[in-house]
């Protein structure tokens, strides 16, 4: 009998120590290429071994079961979890307990709008361009560019709602006043527009704010590029016939602001626009050198001279859609 239970004893601690080596120690991948396993809230422990099992991310389901009765305090969280290389069940638990959920980078620069922004999405795999278009473009202005982590089941809902919370949020801390929202970021998304250079965003909007006070037509470039991008005709160049379209984007031919806004400004630009510099200026047009800058004009004058200077640098190329002229001196010399 002694030697039995010697002889059980012994059996049960080699297959203790088995079991822990291959808690430990088992790095085990029975998939070819990467898998995901999608845990919703709320599910059992043992529900989650047999998912990681069927996924082939641990050998069975009870060494994911006896790594839970090792570490009680790690608590599976719910998400999406992408495994791609061998690991054993106690690293995939400790993923699990972390809540190292898989997540999409979605980074939106400053001055992106719909139309840009959407081929960003699909291009991260998160919506279709075409079907985040028409859930997005009721809302350009208000999708605060920035850097976003999503679930790749995200959908363009989401990912809107995420984008417009976030302006809300810096729009709060800005200190933005609610009656002057409208106008205040669509003279931010001009801005952002037309800046290269942050010390120059709020001369740019008091640019702006003085043409509008005068009722001089803002006569703003990317407003043009919009305006065709809307219409589905933007071609790459600003031609005449896009100066001539009677869209109401298009500032060389109305006054006043556009209807709305022509992309999705940053901070700077919205505090820009929030505390516009006082100046005499009414003109702007790109430094020749292409350097980002702007030289300021308060006369018409000044401004061709400054134009001339502009037009000599020929080697210069000027991002697009940036660098209004402010006279028309663009349109006149596009295509």
């Amino acid at each position: 009998m002694k030697g039995g239970w010697r002889a059980g004893l012994i059996a049960a601690a080699a297959a203790a120590a088995a079991s822990l080596y291959l808690v430990k120690a088992d790095r085990y991948a029975g998939f070819a290429e990467e898998t995901f396993v999608d845990i919703p809230l709320g599910t059992r422990s043992v529900r989650i071994a047999g998912m990681l099992a069927d996924a082939g991310v641990v050998r069975h389901p009870w060494l994911f079961l006896l790594a839970r009765a090792l570490h009680p305090a790690w608590k599976p969280l719910a998400g999406e979890y992408r495994f791609s290389e061998p690991a054993s069940p106690e690293r995939v638990l400790e993923r699990l307990a972390r809540g190292d959920v898989y997540s999409v980078e979605l980074r939106v620069p400053e001055g992106t709008d719909v139309y840009e922004l959407a081929e960003l999405v699909e291009a991260a795999g998160l919506a279709p361009a075409k079907g985040f278009l028409a859930v997005a473009l009721p809302h350009e202005g208000y999708l605060f560019p920035s850097t976003y982590r999503f679930s790749r089941k995200a959908g363009a809902k989401q990912i809107v709602e995420t984008m417009r919370r976030h302006f809300e949020h810096v729009w709060q801390e800005l200190g933005g006043p609610e009656e002057r929202r409208r106008e205040t970021v669509i003279l931010a998304s001009l801005v952002e527009a037309e800046a290269v250079k942050d010390g120059e965003r709020a001369r740019i909007a008091g640019v702006f704010v003085n043409r509008l006070k005068k009722g001089m037509r803002l006569e703003c470039d990317p407003t043009v590029v919009y305006a065709a991008r809307r219409e589905g005709r933007w071609r790459g160049s600003i031609y005449r016939s896009d100066l001539e379209s009677r869209s109401r984007y298009n500032t060389y031919v109305w006054y006043g602001l556009p209807p709305g806004p022509v992309t999705n400004p940053g901070r700077r630009s919205l505090e820009a626009a929030l505390h516009p510099a006082e100046t005499e200026d009414l003109y702007f047009v790109a430094r020749a050198g292409g350097d980002g800058g702007h030289v300021f004009s308060r006369d018409y004058e000044s401004h061709r001279k400054a134009v001339r200077e502009y037009r000599r640098g020929a080697n210069h190329a000027p991002r697009q859609g940036a660098n209004s002229r402010m006279a028309g001196e663009a349109g006149r010399k596009a295509r």
